[in-house]
Formats: structure tokens, sequence, C-alpha cells
């Protein structure tokens, strides 16, 4: 079965044959096809966007050299291209490329400044990151090495200083996973792997210390009580047999001991939050 015919096959002949058509021939194509866009026809803009896809994919492609994957600025610079041919208004009398390269340049720009960057720097180091970028794969090319802050400068036409300000900031736009190789290769712990986790040990240290403190308050017994009870997790039962006492009396020294210790711990903690409070002037 042969392929559906695109919208513009679907078109006059004379509409689909872009890259052989002379710079007048496209331009009176174009100039129909938005003819026939501003009337409603939907293919005309199917049309519009088959012609000038090409148009899109290399504007995208000025920034391959970027951490941005190429499919991604495609994406970008195909849907500026189409909000650029809805926007375009050919009675203003000037090309449609001329709209919308910079509709599309415009577009990309903003996608690097809002979804780029891990950390965002000022807007004038964002865009001296995209042209440093873009002029070190042209110097490339040129002399089989990386170019040096200098050449960067001088073709650029800004001082070392804001090349090394922007090479730094240009930091900011790479994503470190913690889950990649700390090393680099696959046998080695990961980021995630070297990260510490929170240590409640501290926090029962401290608690620890704490009630040895409010211990020292009650009497020797109430204490012993209390350790039996709740350090060597002996039951009442065995605690008034190991003292000589009834469970009763267990139960009623704990109930008490338990209810000073809560009292004196909740006095102290009023007293550190009236010391903690700024005093007014």
């Amino acid at each position: 079965m042969a392929p559906p015919p695109t919208a513009a096959a679907a078109l006059p002949a004379t509409l689909g044959q872009h890259d052989n058509q002379t710079p007048r021939a496209r331009a009176r194509a174009d100039a129909l096809l938005f003819a026939r866009l501003a009337d409603g026809d939907p293919r005309a803009r199917e049309a519009l966007i088959e012609r000038f896809l090409p148009l899109a994919r290399s504007i995208a492609r000025r920034y391959e050299a970027s951490a941005e994957p190429l499919e991604d600025l495609v994406q970008v610079a195909s849907f500026a291209l189409v909000k650029a041919i809805d926007r375009f208004d050919p009675a203003h009398g000037y090309a449609f490329s001329s709209f919308a390269v910079p509709t599309i340049v415009g577009e990309l720009k903003r996608h690097f400044r809002d979804r780029s960057w891990t950390v965002r720097p000022p807007r004038d180091l964002q865009e001296l990151t995209l042209k440093i970028e873009r002029t070190t794969r042209v110097l490339w090319q040129q002399h089989s090495r990386a170019p040096t802050v200098g050449e960067l400068a001088a073709q650029i036409g800004c001082s070392d200083e804001q090349i090394l300000e922007a090479l730094q900031a240009r930091a900011g736009r790479s994503r470190l996973s913690l889950e990649a190789p700390a090393g680099g290769d696959d046998d080695q712990p990961t980021l995630a792997d070297r990260l510490g986790s929170p240590d409640d040990g501290f926090d029962r240290a401290e608690t620890r210390a704490m009630l040895d403190g409010l211990l020292e308050m009650v009497s020797p017994r109430a204490r012993a009580v209390i350790r039996l009870r709740f350090y060597e997790d002996m039951t009442q039962a065995e605690i008034g047999e190991l003292l000589g006492v009834s469970q009763m009396q267990i139960s009623r020294i704990l109930r008490q001991t338990l209810e000073q210790l809560r009292s004196v711990s909740d006095q102290q903690e009023r007293i550190s939050e009236r010391h903690a409070q700024p005093v007014s002037a």
C-alpha cells in the first residue's frame, strides 16, 4: 500500500517543489500558501510546516554542541516554527524566513534559560555561554584544537574575564545523577553510596543524657525500679520479687516517678523556651 500523500503533495505541484524552485518562485508559492491559510485551508498550514521544517532543524543544529539532546532542540525549534506560521502577517511585506528565524532562535534561547540550567545565572551570562559553545565549535574546526580564552574573547568581542565567568557559569548547565558511578567506571560505587544518611543515634544519646540527669532527682529505690523496668526490660512482678515488695507497690512507684520526671522535664523545657525568646527593645 502506498503511503498517504503529504499536505504539500495534496496541493498544486508548484507548491510542493520547494527545493527546486527559484527564490522568486518560492516567494510566490509561500505567498499563495499563506493566502490559503488566511482563507482557513488547514492543508496550507501543514504544507507550510513541511516546507520550513528544514529551516527549523538547521537552526536547532547551531546549538548541537550544548548539553541538550538534539532531538529536544529540534522539537523546540519545530514548535517555534508552528507559532511563527500562525503569527506571520504577509501584509507587512517581508519574507516569512525573516520573521521565522528570530522567532525560532528566541524560543531556543528561552528553552536554554528556563529548562536547561540547574543553577540559573543572569541572562547575559546564559547567552554568552551559548555564543562560547558555537564559537568553540567553529574555532575547533579551524585549528583542530580547543580554543584559548583569548581566542574566544577576540572572536566574540568581549574580555577574557567575561569568558572565564561564562565558562564557570556553564557548570550550572549540567546535572549529575546520584546513580552515576563516582569514578566513571561501572564497578565504582555511585555518588548516592557516598552520601550520608540521618543518624538517630545522636538523638538517642541526647535523650539518654537528659534522662540520666532527671533520674538523679528521684529516690534511689525509684531510680532502681525505672532501670529494672525500662533498661533491663523486667516485668513489674519480677521487680517486686527482686526488691521484696508487691507488684502493686512497683506499679505505684513507676506511676509517681514517671509523673515527677515528666513534670520536671516540662518545666525545664518552658524555661529553655523563655531563654530562647529574643528580648524586646
